[in-house]
């Protein structure tokens, strides 16, 4: 199932108009990434930092938690393959998005879960998900993804980059398994 070859930075135009963008925070971006660039219709994945006040950090910097930013992913969609919706659900289904600032082992800001709208009609999405999500009580606990305009991205360093595909064996907070690709409302935890 390793679809990496097609999910490499700059095999899209940014400007294509075929597809659109979308960005994730979820924790460690490394795991989020792995989970997006195989999902059919996700055309590339890049990691980065957003939604924070220093200007072209490092990852050193984001690690410590005083530039507002959160590891994330930006991805460009083919909509025609994929919708927004499908990929919020997903987004939903690949972490807790009920821990505030941590994932798994990795604790902070930096860590937080945000989805990082690019359009009014994304956010409308986002926000139609949480709500049905909450409604039927998805999570033991409440939701406490933020939903904000997407910022500028800062592409991370070329090391952080597909990582676990140059990084096999690698451990991390998301379970990933193929059944997990399904874009139906994530179940209840037990």
């Amino acid at each position: 199932m390793e679809q990496h070859n097609r999910t490499n930075v700059g095999q899209v135009d940014a400007n294509d108009p075929n597809t659109l963008e979308a960005t994730f925070a979820a924790g460690c971006f490394w795991g989020v990434e792995h989970f997006f660039a195989v999902v059919p219709g996700v055309m590339t994945t890049e990691v980065g930092y957003t939604g924070g006040r220093t200007e072209n950090p490092t990852y050193q910097q984001v690690c410590t938690g005083r530039t507002g930013h959160a590891e994330a992913v930006h991805l460009r969609y083919d909509p025609n393959h994929i919708r927004y919706e499908s990929l919020v659900r997903l987004f939903f289904k690949m972490h807790d998005p009920t821990t505030l600032n941590r994932q798994g082992p990795d604790v902070g800001t930096q860590y937080r879960s945000v989805i990082f709208v690019h359009s009014d009609a994304q956010k409308r999405i986002a926000l139609d998900v949480v709500r049905e999500l909450t409604e039927r009580r998805a999570f033991k606990r409440p939701i406490v993804t933020q939903i904000v305009p997407a910022a500028t991205f800062w592409r991370a360093e070329e090391y952080h980059q597909q990582y676990f595909k140059k990084n096999p064996g690698r451990s991390c907070h998301i379970s990933f398994c193929p059944a997990m690709l399904n874009t139906s409302a994530p179940s209840s935890e037990k």
